[in-house]
């Protein structure tokens, strides 16, 4: 075996069990629809950060690295559109899905 393999194998398993890492998260939150516990100026300085290191990425030459930003990007997106759905008041899910508006589905109480 040699060092290219060596360090390919490592990077694609890293990767795997980086992205399996965040699986816990997003079926919780899919499940329970709560993401009180994230707020939302994390969310949008991870996506915005994600966005920012794809610059980066591109650099890069195809791998492992693609995948897991790939799934980063993702992840991270899809926890922001959640967040604003299910944590907050805002008239802007129903832009999304062309559906009639939705009200909010947490009570203030």
């Amino acid at each position: 075996m040699g060092i290219e393999f060596l360090q390919l194998a490592a990077g694609t398993l890293s990767s795997v069990i980086f992205a399996a890492s965040n699986l816990p998260m997003l079926t919780k939150v899919v499940k329970t629809k709560n993401l009180a516990s994230y707020s939302l100026s994390q969310l949008a300085l991870a996506n915005l950060g994600n966005l920012i290191y794809w610059l980066y990425v591109v650099s890069l030459p195809f791998g492992p690295v693609w995948f897991l930003q790939g799934f980063y990007t993702i992840t991270t997106g899809l926890m922001l559109l959640l967040y604003l759905r299910y944590e907050t008041c805002l008239n802007v899910w129903h832009l999304f899905n062309r559906q009639a508006y939705v009200p909010c589905l947490r009570s203030n109480a």
